[in-house]
């Protein structure tokens, strides 16, 4: 899906404006981490009656129940692999098990900050004429450490680790640093927490899609509300043609 360029964005805006930016997969590679491990759990599983792909789906299920009462990050992750394989393996996980499913996510902590193309330099142009303030969800230590490797934390004024994104969390985000809701964008690659709870809340947004978006986060890209903006870039780099 294409989104039409809004035509007062044709040329570059000259007013300073407030650009809240995800994190994961918008600055820095993130769900190919996971998806390799996903991948590895899965041939270690080896179910004898379930396909792959039913495997796949029934961690998808465990994901969304493990989120809801222990939310984001890596630790939630490990939980969710532990009950996938309790619940579709015929025998009980042993400590030797345990151990070798803890290592599938420790794999994704061991890998290296990679950002993606474009990214420190758009940041550090974007940020000589624009305010910037990351906003993610998950795990506060996981994200903030994330941060500080990228070597990106000097391009934001302010750093928000949200539980979840959702359209009261922007509301909340808004009215605290005092964002203007016509010069706000929310950016990111998520259409369900990035782009549509964002517009829900008054917001405009900018929509840069992602080849391995998370399948929990893909939703239908709502069109903007009256008098918002909506904008989809193929590129990070791209947002220097407009901002």
């Amino acid at each position: 899906m294409l989104i039409s360029q809004p035509a007062n964005l044709q040329t570059r805006l000259q007013a300073s404006q407030t650009l809240l930016i995800d994190a994961d997969d918008t600055l820095w590679e993130n769900n190919i981490y996971f998806e390799r491990a996903i991948t590895s759990f899965i041939s270690y599983l080896d179910h004898r009656t379930h396909t792959p792909e039913e495997v796949r789906e029934h961690l998808n299920h465990v994901e969304h129940a493990t989120i809801s009462s222990h939310g984001y990050g890596l630790n939630s992750f490990r939980q969710s692999l532990v009950t996938c394989f309790e619940q579709l393996s015929d025998a009980p996980v042993t400590p030797e098990k345990h151990e070798r499913i803890a290592s599938f996510a420790q794999s994704i902590a061991d890998e290296e900050i990679e950002l993606l193309p474009g990214v420190a330099t758009t940041l550090a142009d974007l940020a000589t004429r624009h305010r910037l303030i990351m906003v993610t969800k998950g795990n506060q230590t996981e994200q903030t450490d994330k941060l500080r490797r990228s070597g990106l934390a000097p391009h934001f004024t302010a750093v928000e680790v949200l539980p979840e994104k959702h359209p009261d969390a922007y509301l909340s985000l808004s009215a605290h640093h005092a964002c203007e809701a016509c010069n706000t964008w929310m950016i990111g690659n998520s259409p369900r927490s990035d782009i549509n709870p964002a517009l829900s809340a008054g917001l405009n947004a900018i929509f840069i899609p992602h080849d391995f978006t998370w399948v929990l986060e893909h939703e239908i890209v709502n069109q903007p509300p009256a008098g918002q903006q909506l904008l989809e870039l193929a590129t990070f780099a791209d947002l220097t043609l407009h901002f």
